[in-house]
């Protein structure tokens, strides 16, 4: 009975329980305590039961860790302040300087190191560069291009969008270098007086853009592969110097060669024809004339007898021929005379013998027949070479037979009275040479400037 009654109570407790807990889930009861819940339905006193643990208390639990910071990418640097340059003029040409330095592959004396920074005027950088106070401002401007004997070299160096790009400059200098290509147009260059582009690699017709280059008055473009004709323009040009030398060109020398007004005339080593004109007489200031190594023919016009400030004459190695204008007597103030190796002949004025500034005379390698007094003195003191020539009293001369050969052919020279003419007030000499034995030899002839490739101008 009393076992009935206690199953009957637990049943009933039971019922309660369950009917407890499901009020308390329809009330959403705020009851979370697991403990409360174990007590209730009478769990936890046993290690057996397979009711849940406890869960730990909220006081328990460690705090979350902080959120990790974003990684931000540093700030860019600010950007580099602008280019300073010393003048508008300076920032025109510096991308033009910039551009002809990338070209530049072969630099031995290390010249373009010094090109760094903006400052192309610094005394201390940009080497070969000098600059100056463009007229009538204040503003400094590249005036001056110093390359000679630099060595620079490079596949592309060329002059074409440098030179022409340099619109202040006025003296360009660039001998001994290792340009290629041609010249590029330069008559925007309204302030150049100097253009010096010897001895380089340069080629192609005779560049006829220096015709507009109408302030020039230095031009020299000799050791280079010129070809072709020069433009008679050229002869036109208020010139102080032309230098032609050691090109390729092929022509007769034009008739307006006097229009130029040059000190200095160097044509020699190139493949020019045809006689010397008579125009020369009118080029008053010339000092220097070189025409050697050439194919010219025909006789010497007396009108150089008029270049009476001329110092150096010299046509060695060419096809001229006839006597020597007894004007050369009015050349006073000549040092340097040299016929040689042509095909002159006759009688050797004395009245050019007697010139006092006379250094060195060549004659040699002529067919001249006879020398007086004064010309023999010039030998003694060897001043005058007269070597190979058919003077036959004298050593060192050609066969009678190569003489004999040579005088069979008619000689014979236009206006041959003209070699009388005297355009100064001396008066030619017309004695017969005495015949006396001479021994000795002139001097070798001096090398001239114009006529060396490495030649800075020092004139």
């Amino acid at each position: 009975m009393a076992s009935n009654y206690h199953h009957s109570s637990s049943f009933i407790f039971l019922l309660l329980s369950l009917h407890f807990l499901s009020k308390l889930a329809t009330a959403n009861s705020h009851i979370t305590d697991r403990n409360a819940l174990e007590i209730i339905i009478g769990g936890g006193e046993s290690s057996n039961d397979y009711s849940p643990a406890p869960s730990p208390r909220p006081e328990d639990c460690p705090p979350p860790p902080p959120p990790e910071p974003e990684h931000c990418p540093p700030p860019p640097p600010p950007p580099p302040p602008p280019p300073q340059f010393s003048s508008p003029l300076i920032e025109k040409v510096y991308p033009v300087i910039k551009k002809f330095q990338n070209l530049v592959e072969h630099d031995p004396k290390k010249i373009l190191k010094t090109w760094v920074g903006t400052d192309i005027c610094a005394e201390d950088k940009y080497i070969g560069l000098e600059c100056a106070k463009f007229p009538g401002t204040n503003d400094l401007a590249l005036a001056s291009i110093q390359f000679n004997q630099f060595n620079l070299g490079g596949k592309q160096l060329r002059l074409d969008n440098f030179l022409n790009k340099l619109e202040e400059v006025t003296i360009f200098h660039a001998n001994s270098n290792n340009f290629v290509g041609s010249v590029p147009e330069v008559g925007n260059l309204k302030y150049l007086f100097e253009l010096d582009l010897s001895n380089n690699k340069l080629s192609g017709e005779f560049p006829s853009s220096v015709l507009k280059a109408t302030n020039l008055t230095f031009l020299d473009l000799r050791f280079n592969s010129f070809s072709g004709c020069v433009p008679p323009q050229v002869f036109n040009l208020n010139l102080d110097v032309l230098f032609i030398n050691h090109n390729n060109l092929v022509q007769r020398l034009p008739e307006n060669l006097g229009s130029i007004t040059a000190l200095y005339l160097t044509f020699a080593n190139n493949r020019f024809t045809g006689p010397i004109p008579e125009s020369i007489g009118d080029i008053k200031s010339l000092q220097e004339v070189l025409f050697l190594n050439n194919k010219l023919t025909g006789c010497l016009p007396y009108q150089i007898g008029k270049l009476n400030q001329a110092t150096v004459f010299d046509v060695e190695f060419n096809q001229l021929t006839g006597p020597i204008p007894y004007s050369f007597g009015c050349l006073d103030k000549m040092e340097q005379l040299n016929l040689a190796r042509n095909k002159f002949y006759g009688t050797i004025p004395e009245i050019v013998c007697e010139l006092s500034a006379l250094k060195n005379v060549s004659l040699s390698f002529n067919y001249f027949t006879q020398v007086g007094p004064k010309c023999r003195d010039l030998i003694k003191k060897k001043i005058l070479d007269v070597r190979m020539n058919c003077i036959l009293d004298l050593p060192y001369q050609r066969t009678p037979w190569e003489c004999a050969k040579f005088f069979m052919r008619k000689q014979k020279c236009p206006n041959s009275k003209s070699f009388f003419n005297m355009p100064c007030d001396k008066a030619p000499h017309r004695i017969k040479p005495e015949q006396e034995k001479l021994d000795g030899q002139a001097s070798p002839p001096v090398s001239y400037r114009a006529l060396n490739p490495n030649r800075i101008r020092n004139l």
